[in-house]
């Protein structure tokens, strides 16, 4: 008998869509630049561009700053996150993509008008609700410093 096979790591189908794949790199990214990607995609609605700019403000580059960013998108995401509902409680091994893709719709459907790139950035700070919400209600509230870069864990 074989082993069951763990799909933790499974690479996607051949015809999966690319924004699938993309949506799994953002939503590796640390909150403030999801934040921020959602604040610029406002601007330039395609993923690319935004994740370039953000990662441009990170290093001082591109006349935006990080925190003006992070507030913008911060400010986005408070006005919208009511009407994307909650993340869904559990996810099994293997289903990052399939999750994806089925919030992702959730979120185009939910705002309607809004480019890829803002649907895409929603839909990755719906799926990391949780230390979304405590960042954008931290700045909201004063608690956090616009300069503080997150610390990074020793690894």
């Amino acid at each position: 008998m074989s082993e069951p096979h763990d799909t933790r790591f499974a690479l996607p189908a051949v015809d999966d869509p690319g924004s699938t794949e993309a949506g799994v790199i953002l939503l590796g990214l640390d909150p403030d630049r999801l934040l921020a990607g959602l604040g610029v995609a406002r601007l330039a609605d395609d993923a690319a561009v935004v994740t370039q700019v953000v990662d441009q403000a990170r290093h001082g580059a591109g006349g935006f700053t990080m925190a003006a960013l992070v507030d913008s998108g911060a400010g986005h995401w408070r006005a919208l996150r009511d009407e994307l509902g909650e993340p869904p409680s559990t996810s099994s091994p293997g289903s990052l993509r399939r999750t994806w893709a089925d919030r992702l719709e959730r979120v185009a459907a939910a705002v309607p008008g809004a480019g890829a790139a803002t649907v895409a950035y929603l839909t990755a700070c719906a799926l990391r609700r949780t230390e979304v919400d405590q960042l954008a209600d931290r700045r909201a509230d004063g608690k956090e410093s616009p300069d503080v870069v997150p610390e990074v864990p020793a690894g």
